[in-house]
């Protein structure tokens, strides 16, 4: 029976046989506004309900169990079991368990999915400005590559697969000096990925490029083979209001936004 993909759209990269990825669209959904209408996220003010019913919705029409951190932009990183909880306080998780899908949940931040070459392993990481910082040039990426570096007995994740979803585009999120200077901080390459916008009184603000930021620490980690978001207007949630929640775009606006989520498993 073909998947229902109303509500998600495939995260096209050539992951291995038993390997499902997904995004969702912001449309689908029964919240009302303003998380109209398929928010995932329980912390934004929706109500319970709706977001019970909208993460069945994906569940059902995906064939995958997801499993919802509590995202603090920070870099620890989870293993998921199909005893593990909603509510485990990381921005990284990772899985061999089938019909487990680490989601992912955004709303202007950058989703990054991962597979292992044997397609046994799948993760997921959520990769806003201070998750990509860390401490050091040490961030969320960093964290993950190095826990499954770990597991495997690797030295790098050569070989491994990454897909990015849609993020806030390098034309539309708008930085300043402190955020520049903590994701150049031990990456003096990240420079690259930085546009001044003009000159204020504070300093020049900057265009930052979150999906070019992410290749460059990913490549550190011995990741190549990368698909998904380039930097392109068409995967900016800031642009648009029809397909994508956006924070930076709604929440003080309307009061707030939902989230959108995405999602990787092992459905064999």
């Amino acid at each position: 029976m073909p998947l229902d993909v109303s509500c998600w759209t495939p995260a096209e990269a050539p992951w291995p046989a038993g390997v499902r990825a997904g995004f969702t669209w912001r449309t689908g959904g029964v919240s009302a506004a303003p998380w109209d209408s398929l928010n995932l996220g329980d912390h934004v003010g929706d109500d319970p309900a709706a977001v019970r019913q909208n993460r069945a919705r994906l569940a059902q029409s995906s064939a995958l169990s997801g499993r919802y951190l509590r995202q603090v932009h920070g870099s620890d990183v989870v293993r998921l079991t199909p005893q593990s909880p909603d509510g485990l306080v990381a921005d990284a998780c990772w899985t061999e368990s089938p019909g487990v899908a680490a989601v992912i949940l955004v709303a202007d931040c950058l989703p990054v999915l991962l597979c292992s070459p044997d397609g046994q392993q799948v993760a997921a990481a959520h990769a806003g400005w201070r998750g990509l910082a860390g401490a050091d040039g040490q961030g969320v990426l960093e964290a993950l590559c190095s826990t499954l570096c770990q597991h495997n007995g690797l030295s790098d994740l050569s070989g491994w697969v990454a897909w990015l979803g849609p993020c806030i585009g390098p034309t539309a999120f708008e930085v300043g000096s402190d955020v520049r200077d903590a994701l150049i901080a031990g990456n003096p390459e990240a420079n690259t990925c930085f546009t001044p916008v003009g000159a204020t009184s504070e300093g020049p603000p900057f265009w930052a490029d979150l999906p070019a930021l992410a290749h460059q620490r990913l490549a550190r980690c011995g990741i190549t083979d990368i698909h998904g978001n380039h930097g392109s207007v068409e995967w900016c949630t800031f642009s648009d209001s029809r397909r994508f929640f956006s924070h930076r775009r709604d929440a003080r606006r309307l009061g707030s936004t939902g989230r959108m989520a995405a999602f990787i498993g092992l459905v064999r």
